[in-house]
């Protein structure tokens, strides 16, 4: 598999805004911006694996996959959060 730098760019941009949105969302769990862009690439991949599994397609684009982005890192953290309290929302 060859990934040119500009794919590269591109995964890391989506990343970090999904992150940051779904730190936005998901109060009080910030990691700073490199925690944000690896939950965002998380939750990217996550949401690519979750959704044709539902049945769920948001459509295609740039948009598309930094709102599917955003999904998979909220349910990232959400998880994150379960976990690190025990269970306690």
């Amino acid at each position: 598999m060859h990934m040119s730098a500009e794919s590269l760019l591109v995964i890391l941009l989506i990343g970090a805004i999904a992150g940051w949105l779904a730190g936005q969302i998901v109060q009080g769990t910030g990691f700073g911006l490199l925690g944000d862009i690896i939950i965002g690439i998380v939750g990217a991949f996550i949401a690519s694996w979750l959704f044709p599994q539902l049945g769920f397609h948001l459509g295609a684009g740039i948009v598309a996959e930094i709102i599917a982005a955003t999904i998979g890192a909220v349910l990232l953290l959400v998880i994150m959060r379960l976990v690190r309290r025990r269970g306690r929302w």
